[in-house]
């Protein structure tokens, strides 16, 4: 692993904004409710979140257009900014992008990488102090 790559996030971990868990039930309750129009928002946060945290990566309103204009991108992207935010942390990388394959299986697919995701998330977010998601 190359020094730039892990040096992507710029000064020590504990000087980086940390993400927030989320609760998958919730998030899913919302996103069914307002009819998909929630993923916009979770895009953008999630988005946001890595890209302050690593120093790098497309942020929260490149995800918001990409989710709104071709949901099934976000699908890859995330995917792999959440396996080098496990990389650049010295971790093996607990997706890639290949999880936005999941899109081919309608409807379950769908919740399985955002359940594996969030997991992934939550999981690294916790890891470096945060609050452990609360709600459903």
């Amino acid at each position: 692993m190359s020094t730039e790559h892990t040096m992507s996030g710029g000064g020590s971990p504990s000087d980086r904004p940390l993400g927030r868990g989320r609760s998958k039930g919730l998030t899913i309750l919302v996103t069914i409710v307002t009819l998909g129009i929630w993923t916009l928002v979770w895009s953008y946060q999630n988005g946001e979140e890595l890209k302050k945290y690593r120093n790098d990566g497309l942020g929260g309103a490149i995800y918001l257009i990409l989710t709104f204009i071709f949901a099934p991108i976000t699908m890859f992207m995330m995917a792999d900014e959440v396996g080098k935010l496990y990389i650049d942390d010295g971790q093996p990388a607990p997706i890639t992008a290949l999880w936005g394959l999941w899109i081919l299986l309608p409807i379950i697919g769908l919740f399985v990488w955002y359940i594996k995701i969030q997991n992934c998330l939550n999981d690294f977010w916790e890891s470096k102090g945060a609050a452990p998601a609360a709600g459903l």
